[in-house]
């Protein structure tokens, strides 16, 4: 087996527009880009000879906390250490020493890492130690304002080492205690507004506001610099001058930076506004007294996961597409399918990010559009990617992980940008999707930052510089996570979570919260916002924080990896803890493969693996085929139960395993204590969308029927799991991205939900872009121009079929079951071990038979146990929208279920 990867893991680049540079994946390495709002203090050149182990462009000493300094350098008798610094910069290293002389210092003595600190820092467990002196402790709030260099000198005073200084611990040992209890951003009391921000290493912080320069005080204990302004000053753009050493530059800088904590921004970002959100101005009409469909306990979810644009963009039934407010046109062809999905059993909408992002120009005439005819070319033509990549930087579209501003609404799906109408909307589109009975979730980018240092889409780095970023052992900021990661271990950064989260839940009423790449998020962070949600009560906050669900991918990867700086909210360790994490396991087994497969034809359990090959080499021969089928079908099988790492069953080879035993890539495929922990679905908007994932392996002659059948059967195998389901929106309808594995960056013409069938599915509409997809042409071009379309009658039967079955899952208690231990009793698997059929898992639940016959011939299953026990085909399928699924049949003697091909049958037992 290959070794475990993260899945899924997108190559998502942030997006750049004409008035801001962001940071890309590569040249997130280089160093940062100089901010045209920036004015800065010239620093000296470096001189050579440069000493072997001196480099002040990096930062290899942290200061962890007031006493403790960290730093692998080989201390003696002879040698002395000690941090040196100076508020307005200066030192450099020129003939062999620091130059300028007469730096102020610190003193360090050698001493070891006590217990505690081992364990608050793991990754530097075994780094030398050393004890600032008590006399110079006094010092330290001034050293953390400049330049801050440590030193290790011989004998005679030779310079044999010098480095920069990591500062998050010490800062958060300082400053922390109090910081935590502030409030930050506008406050409105009694009508006058006090705007605050955290930086506590600035010299100076002035509030620019009204065409005035407002001086700013800093309280000592907090670090915190605020300002009371009069009523008038509501409704005003500001941003904060920041005065501040940037190490990233090694510079003082003059920094005009907007407020991390903004509730209201105007067009692109430039200023932040003076709003306060409890304005009744900015409250549509029945938002205190909105009524939400009834809750559901996270275990009984059904999740469509949407994009704002997508919905509607190209609906041209929609008056305000592309926007917030599509969401409150009820007769669009977008609203009714939801509604009907919602009266199926969907109960949440997952929305992708809609906080402000960087890269999308926010008013509309600021966006560019292909200046060719889309539609002229063929459906294998490399044209149509071609043209779109000529404005994607610069177009209306993006996915949005790339934030800006954590709090504010984006402003591209406003429909004024400029000001708090984009507050007003969102609350409307709220309404909207509760009205449609469904609850919001919100997709949240929390674990990086669209830039850092001093490029212009930086805004915290250039407040508290090389605070909020999680800095590498060098000092460079870690990009694991795609872009300039963020450091919630770390006090504040971990307070702007939480308090982030709470204004959406309490301002905008907010029913759920999807972290991305939440393993890189702390475990205590997220249980914080868990803590904090649960604070929240219907009588005070107007929302009960208790119903608010959250989940998250909880990959395993990265400078985090393995719990090596904290324990992480990784799948392994948020098992019983109500917040569930995506799992990988049974979505590769249901596909076949992993979205990094360099051939895409290699099969899986709803793909044709042994049982519909399509002659790819990738798959292996017939044997192995078979026997990973059968092991896919074990990882099916615990997915089914919710990934319970303790369920009990027979595998494919006849012995009696729990989940955990069950291997998935090196790893368990196991991992939950209970339903809910895991969720599971077939496709989401990373890789390639289900419809297409299975074009690529599907024989290439596969029927539109059949497609449909198989696409039915991949959903159903998700939804009909304990536990939470998650299901990408459109899929439903056969939705293609025609063949686009990573579409954050490919416009309208490649993502766009089309609801209406004639309109087509959106496969066919060319090569999809090269930048993440040109090795997969090959594959791509001839099924691009072979496979034949899916028509208006095979799209509305996906679509019946599939909330057929979401009926079933929705009103049939087994399905929600709430302890590990009432799965263990009520779900089965009686055909399991050696015999089992391949491309055929049987499930009993409770009263119910579950056959999932992924083969392309009908199957009779046989359960010894159930014979002369009366069952029949669910009411619902029985009198649903599949004729097909209407032939299955159940013999009641011998205990027989015959299923047709490429089917999901659900019987219930006859009472």
């Amino acid at each position: 087996m290959s070794p475990f990867l993260p899945r899924p893991f997108p190559h998502r680049h942030p997006r750049r527009t004409a008035a801001a540079v962001v940071l890309t994946l590569c040249a997130a390495l280089a160093p940062a880009i100089p901010s045209a709002a920036a004015t800065r203090t010239p620093a000296h050149p470096v001189a050579a000879p440069v000493p072997a182990g001196t480099d002040l462009t990096k930062s290899e000493a942290q200061w962890i906390d007031r006493d403790t300094v960290v730093w692998k350098v080989h201390a003696t008798a002879s040698t002395g250490q000690q941090l040196l610094y100076a508020p307005d910069g200066g030192m450099t290293v020129r003939d062999g020493d620091l130059s300028p002389a007469g730096q102020r210092r610190l003193r360090l003595a050698p001493a070891a890492l006590t217990v505690a600190q081992r364990a608050k820092y793991p990754h530097l467990k075994d780094y030398p130690a050393f004890r600032v002196d008590a006399r110079d402790r006094g010092r330290t709030d001034e050293a953390l304002k400049g330049q801050l260099i440590a030193v290790q000198r011989g004998a005679g005073g030779a310079l044999l080492a010098a480095t920069g200084v990591q500062t998050q611990g010490v800062l958060d040992a300082v400053y922390g205690p109090a910081a935590r209890r502030a409030a930050l951003g506008p406050v409105f009391r009694n009508g006058r507004p006090t705007l605050s921000v955290w930086a506590p290493t600035a010299h100076s912080v002035a509030l620019e506001i009204d065409g005035r320069t407002v001086r700013m005080k800093r309280n000592a204990a907090d670090g915190v610099w605020s300002v009371t302004g009069p009523a008038s000053w509501k409704g005003l753009p500001y941003r904060y001058s920041v005065r501040v050493w940037a190490p990233s530059v090694r510079e003082l800088v003059t920094n005009k930076v907007t407020d991390p904590y903004s509730t209201a921004l105007t067009t692109d970002s430039k200023r932040s506004l003076v709003v306060d959100l409890e304005d009744r101005a900015l409250a549509p009409a029945g938002w205190s007294t909105l009524r939400k469909p009834a809750a559901r306990p996270l275990r009984d979810a059904e999740i469509q996961e949407l994009q704002i644009r997508d919905f509607s963009v190209a609906d041209p039934t929609s008056k305000h597409p592309g926007t917030y407010l599509a969401f409150t046109d009820k007769g669009s062809d977008g609203m009714k399918h939801l509604r009907r999905l919602a009266s199926s059993g969907t109960s949440y909408v997952h929305l992708l990010p809609a906080f402000d992002f960087a890269t999308v120009p926010e008013r509309k005439p600021a966006q560019r559009t292909p200046d060719c005819d889309l539609t002229a070319y063929a459906p294998d033509s490399e044209a149509q990617q071609a043209c779109t990549a000529k404005s994607a930087a610069d177009d209306g579209y993006n996915w949005g992980y790339d934030p800006l501003h954590f709090t504010v609404p984006e402003g591209s799906y406003a429909t004024d940008p400029d000001g708090p109408r984009r507050t007003l909307e969102f609350r409307r589109m709220v309404q909207g999707i509760n009205g449609a009975g469904l609850r919001t979730v919100m997709d949240v980018v929390y674990n990086h930052t669209a830039a850092s240092g001093q490029a212009d889409a930086s805004v915290l780095d250039r407040i508290v510089p090389g605070y909020y970023q999680r800095l590498l052992d060098d000092g460079t900021v870690a990009t694991s996570t795609c872009c300039a990661g963020t450091a919630p271990e770390n006090t504040m950064m971990g307070k702007l979570v939480v308090d982030s989260i709470v204004t959406w839940a309490r301002q905008y009423k907010v029913d759920g919260f999807r972290f991305d790449l939440m393993g890189h998020h702390p475990k205590a962070n997220i249980m914080a916002v868990r803590k904090a949600l649960d604070a929240l009560t219907p009588g005070r906050d107007g929302v009960d924080g208790k119903k608010i669900i959250l989940y998250g991918e909880g990959w395993n990867f990265g400078e985090a990896a393995d719990d090596a700086r904290f324990v992480q909210a990784t799948q392994k360790n948020m098992a019983g803890t109500g917040i569930a994490t995506f799992s990988d396991r049974s979505r590769d087994a249901i596909r076949g493969g992993s979205p990094f497969d360099d051939d895409p034809g290699v099969q899986g359990f709803a793909s044709g693996l042994y049982t519909d090959p399509n002659g790819s080499a990738a798959n292996g021969t017939p044997a192995q085929q078979k026997d990973r089928l059968l092991h896919y079908q074990d990882l099916i099988e615990v997915g089914l139960t919710g990934n319970l790492a303790a369920y009990r069953f027979t595998d494919s080879a006849g012995a009696e395993v729990e989940g955990a035993g069950i291997d998935y890539n090196g790893a368990p495929a196991g991992y939950a204590d209970a339903p809910g922990d895991a969720l599971s679905y077939a496709d989401a908007h990373d890789n390639e969308s289900l419809y297409d994932a299975l074009a690529f392996k599907l024989p290439a002659s596969t029927t539109p029927g059949d497609r449909s059948r198989m696409q039915v059967l991949a959903m159903a195998t998700a939804a009909l799991s304990q536990g939470p389901s998650l299901s990408q929106a459109g899929t439903d309808l056969l939705r293609s991205k025609s063949l686009d594995r990573n579409s954050f960056d490919s416009g309208d013409w490649f993502n766009a939900i089309h609801w209406n069938c004639r309109d087509g599915n959106g496969f066919g509409r060319g090569l999809p872009p090269a930048a993440d997809n040109q090795a997969k042409w090959p594959y791509a071009k001839p099924l691009l121009a072979a496979v034949q379309p899916a028509g208006c009658p095979t799209m509305a039967a996906t679509s019946a079929a599939y909330q057929d079955l979401l009926r079933i899952r929705t009103t049939e208690p087994a399905f929600g079951l709430a302890t590990a231990e009432q799965v263990q009793s009520a779900l089965s698997f009686p055909l399991s071990g050696r015999n089992e059929t391949p491309g055929v898992i049987t499930m009993r639940l409770a009263d119910l038979v579950v056959v999932i016959n992924a083969t392309p011939a009908t199957t009779s299953q046989r359960v010894p146990a159930l014979a002369g026990r009366p069952y029949a085909l669910h009411p619902v399928q029985a009198h649903g929208s599949d004729p097909t699924v209407t032939s299955a049949r159940y013999s009641r003697g011998p205990g027989t279920f015959t299923v047709p091909a490429r089917t999901v049958a659900v019987f219930k037992a006859a009472h």
